[in-house]
């Protein structure tokens, strides 16, 4: 064991569906002791921040786990816990989410999601040349909407706490550090 590491003894499942699986890892900590670790495994899933005339494409929906209704970029993963690509996956959630669809897509860079509970990470994509079409939501999605805000507005919303995903601020911090080296 590295200085530091962690090992895991044994692992089980105990809850699994569709989107995620629990397990519960029994582990060994440096100094020999043991303990018990809850891990949430969810596949990887991509962001795409959709950027045109100065602003933004987001979208509003209710999240279960909050209780409420939250803005964000477009962002998730594969039905069924399947491994895509992430440019496949950024192209299918902002099509699916937004109907647009994107002439361009930079990688801005990839994020560890909750790693404290979580090896799921998130790849974010900067999309360009936008196209409008129809959108393909899934059920959980039926009530999601749709806006075009600018720049200013998109910051209000963040200071004001009508942003508060965690990725999509994230998100923002890539394209600043992308802009900032010259990107488009």
């Amino acid at each position: 064991m590295t200085d530091g590491e962690i090992r895991r003894v044994s692992s089980r499942t105990v809850y699994e569906n569709a989107w995620m699986a629990v397990r519960e890892d029994e582990i060994e900590r440096p100094d020999g002791s043991r303990g018990v670790y809850g891990v949430v495994d969810k596949p990887d899933f991509a962001l795409v921040v959709p950027m045109e005339r100065g602003g933004f494409h987001l979208v509003e929906e209710y999240r279960y786990p909050l209780g409420r209704r939250t803005w964000n970029f477009p962002q998730g993963s594969a039905p069924g816990r399947a491994a895509v690509p992430p440019a496949e996956l950024a192209r299918r959630e902002l099509a699916e989410e937004t109907g647009l669809r994107a002439d361009a897509l930079t990688e801005l860079g990839r994020l560890d999601s909750s790693h404290g509970t979580t090896g799921q990470g998130v790849t974010v994509f900067l999309a360009t040349g936008l196209r409008a079409g129809a959108h393909d939501r899934e059920p959980e999605e039926q009530e999601m909407r749709q806006c075009w805000i600018t720049r200013a507005e998109f910051k209000r919303m963040i200071r004001d706490g009508r942003i508060t995903d965690d990725s999509t601020v994230a998100a923002y911090a890539l394209l600043l550090l992308h802009e900032e080296e010259g990107g488009v």
